[in-house]
């Protein structure tokens, strides 16, 4: 862009709008792209009991009864923030 002349200005403001969109468009890609990409949160039982204001007895009977999915690890036992919400339900009024 050196030597720029007053003439050539319109058409070198149009390129750079153009490559501006074009950044732009491929940053929202990326930015999609790394969204989808965030690690799953576990939780430990006693941050799953906290979380819902629950028993521990009451989380081992959802467990048991499928409400709830639980993953393991050796003897420790996790369970996705997401399985949580997606196990939540409305009830009617």
């Amino acid at each position: 862009m050196k030597n720029l002349k007053f003439e050539d200005l319109p058409r070198a403001m149009e390129t750079m709008l153009e490559k501006l969109n074009a950044l732009d468009k491929k940053l929202n890609e990326l930015n999609h792209h790394f969204e989808s990409q965030e690690p799953e949160t576990l939780l430990t039982r006693s941050e799953t009991i906290d979380y819902l204001k629950i028993d521990s007895s009451t989380l081992w009977s959802w467990t048991k009864k499928g409400k709830i999915k639980c993953y393991g690890i050796s003897n420790r036992r996790y369970y996705k923030r997401s399985d949580i919400e997606d196990a939540l339900v409305i009830l009617k009024q």
